[in-house]
């Protein structure tokens, strides 16, 4: 759905979103369409391209905010999907920074021996929760879903070791307001609609999405300019044009899919890593750093040997 497709919607412009978003379309699910047949496509992609089947995963975590249903765990849906009845699946709910959340679980299932393939999947139907009359939300978000497989590996403890060096998560509910839904089973009884204060979250974004990077990169012992890549959530240019000039990291390094994607929540992250493999820009040992901050707040980065 392009910009210029809303103007027949709410009173925006094309003009106004690139500004102010650099958004310039997003795509909308199907009727026919949900989170997790989505998040289904997205992992068998994932799959394919490891190698491998359903049998040789032992979880899977599903970070989303529109699950199919209040309960059961849209993972688990998305696991009788892919005809995998061993091993567990469940749901993870952090908003925009739950691919960043599962990431880092996944990471301490490995790390902690109980799993030793997991498939991680981001996967959203944000134009469920939209109010289609409010011209500040409605604008900003898309649907879509990406997955990638972790696998358990030996590591000598530096930062040449492949998959995740480092994770830093951070939550603070006194922001809950800024961004949040207003409904649901046990306040109203409802699915809501997504309310948002702009230029509340705008503020606070930069300073929040710097502080945990700047942790990670104590933790793995790194600078900023050995990053290869910097692949933050896709929810605004300026945020993160602003995010990487304070970090010092230099804009080619940057990945940004905001513009063909919108804001699709949890699936923005994979989706970008997708698009930055398959265009040959992320190749097998690149530094990758990843963010992400949403409704919470929550927020958190990981930095990643590809």
């Amino acid at each position: 759905m392009t910009n210029s497709e809303f103007e027949h919607v709410v009173d925006t412009t094309d003009e106004w979103i690139v500004q102010r978003t650099g958004i310039r379309q997003r795509y909308i699910a199907g009727e026919d369409e949900t989170t997790a047949s989505l998040g289904e496509a997205a992992a068998r992609k994932a799959l394919a391209s490891a190698g491998l089947d359903p049998s040789d995963i032992d979880l899977i975590v599903l970070a989303t905010s529109t699950p199919n249903n209040t309960f059961p765990a849209t993972a688990v849906e998305i696991q009788n999907r892919l005809g995998m009845h061993h091993g567990a699946a469940f749901d993870m709910q952090a908003v925009c920074s739950g691919f960043i959340y599962a990431l880092t679980t996944a990471d301490l299932y490995i790390r902690g021996g109980v799993a030793q393939r997991v498939l991680v999947i981001g996967a959203e139907t944000f134009s469920r929760l939209l109010d289609w009359e409010d011209r500040t939300t409605c604008v900003l978000f898309g649907d879509g879903a990406g997955a990638v497989v972790l696998e358990a590996a030996e590591g000598v403890g530096l930062t040449s070791d492949t998959g995740i060096l480092a994770a830093k998560l951070r939550s603070d509910g006194c922001h809950k307001t800024k961004l949040y839904v207003d409904g649901g089973p046990s306040t109203t009884k409802t699915v809501g609609h997504l309310r948002m204060q702009g230029r509340e979250v705008f503020k606070h974004a930069v300073g929040m999405i710097t502080d945990v990077i700047e942790d990670s990169f104590a933790i793995a012992g790194i600078k900023p300019d050995d990053i290869d890549w910097f692949v933050p959530h896709q929810a605004n240019r300026r945020i993160i044009e602003a995010s990487a000039k304070k970090l010092g990291i230099a804009e080619e390094k940057v990945v940004i899919t905001v513009d063909r994607h919108g804001n699709t929540s949890a699936a923005s992250v994979p989706l970008a890593l997708s698009v930055a493999v398959e265009d040959g820009r992320i190749k097998k040992g690149d530094l990758i750093l990843l963010e992400a901050m949403g409704g919470g707040f929550t927020w958190g980065a990981i930095l990643l040997r590809w």
